[in-house]
């Protein structure tokens, strides 16, 4: 059933939902069968001009789509209602390959939104997925608007590329697998996410203390609104998650 309209034309927002250790355990347990596991490999940080000392790379390039993205896609359509009209994102190119592809392996309906900067590449892909492909102003901002008028008068379920908890959970779910992995070899480890990702998801949602297996460590707030608004509970304290709370104007790298 499509979600209901609200008076600006915007689907009405999702009620608070907790972004803490066990909903990323659940997450976890519902997405992994879609996803592979990634490989890691252990590196010294001298070799990178760094302090020497151990460093774990995860080889998230290796995941389907080619990033971490895909792991919150699978995330939104697994944990969340969809309406037969289907999905619609926005995206300057990794997200909308994400949703396109896990809109095709559930057989979900998908409506992907890019500015006219996206790249050739991915926009093929994203067509190779079978999404429904729109290409639509200059920048992600422009995208990004006209897929929630969309979703307003169609029905079809918003998945943000960060500003989504469902999507945080997902990115979430690297952090988990990252710790059976490569265990920490001390009372704690800290996980940094890519730098570069669109909307800080990685950052967001695999900041972890590994003992909590999906808790977060706290440290330094990244450069996205993801990690900003949805950082996992501190100290056993499960955080609210208000979906739609902000509104930055994004990137391509969404």
């Amino acid at each position: 059933m499509a979600e209901p309209v609200t008076g600006a034309g915007l689907p009405a927002a999702d009620p608070p939902t907790l972004v803490n250790r066990q909903a990323i355990l659940s997450a976890d347990a519902l997405v992994r069968p879609y996803l592979r596991r990634t490989p890691v490999v252990w590196a010294d940080r001298a070799d990178f001009g760094l302090a020497p000392g151990p460093l774990v790379l995860k080889l998230e390039h290796l995941q389907h789509t080619g990033s971490f993205k895909v792991r919150g896609a699978f995330a939104n359509l697994l944990l969340r209602d969809i309406p037969a009209v289907g999905v619609v994102a926005a995206s300057g190119g990794n997200h909308g390959v994400a949703v396109s592809y896990a809109s095709r392996v559930l057989g979900v309906p998908a409506w992907i939104y890019v500015p006219e900067i996206s790249s050739a590449a991915k926009i093929a892909r994203i067509r190779g997925y079978g999404a429904h492909l729109v290409v639509v102003g200059d920048t992600y901002a422009d995208a990004l608007a006209a897929s929630q008028q969309w979703a307003g008068c169609s029905g079809a379920l918003a998945v943000h590329a960060f500003d989504q908890p469902e999507t945080v959970l997902g990115a979430g779910t690297l952090a988990t697998e990252l710790a059976e992995q490569a265990p920490a070899r001390g009372d704690r480890r800290r996980i940094r996410g890519p730098g570069p990702g669109g909307g800080g998801g990685a950052r967001g949602g695999a900041d972890i203390d590994p003992r909590a297996a999906g808790g977060a460590a706290g440290g330094r707030p990244g450069r996205g609104h993801g990690r900003r608004l949805a950082r996992p509970a501190e100290g056993g304290r499960a955080d609210l998650f208000r979906p739609h709370q902000a509104r930055g104007p994004g990137g391509p790298g969404q």
